[in-house]
């Protein structure tokens, strides 16, 4: 049996990668992420830096304004 290795997400990366340079913890950037209605625990958090779970658009848009992740690193990211 094979074991599923395919990232659920491309963004993963990047979204860890702008979370440390703004020097924030998973706690931290859920806690900011709330005042953006968006609830994710940092269980979720982590997977979803993994590439492991799916993000939700509503969720990318809310860790792109918290995170002020730069939309050309973005779209380089997707493509």
């Amino acid at each position: 049996m094979k074991k599923y290795t395919e990232k659920s997400n491309v963004v993963g990366n990047l979204i860890t990668e702008y979370r440390k340079k703004k020097n924030l913890s998973k706690t931290n950037l859920c806690k900011l992420l709330q005042l953006h209605a968006v609830y994710l625990d940092i269980t979720e958090l982590k997977r979803i830096e993994d590439g492991n779970m799916i993000v939700k658009d509503f969720e990318l848009i809310a860790l792109c304004k918290v995170l002020e992740i730069d939309f050309d690193d973005l779209k380089n990211t997707i493509e």
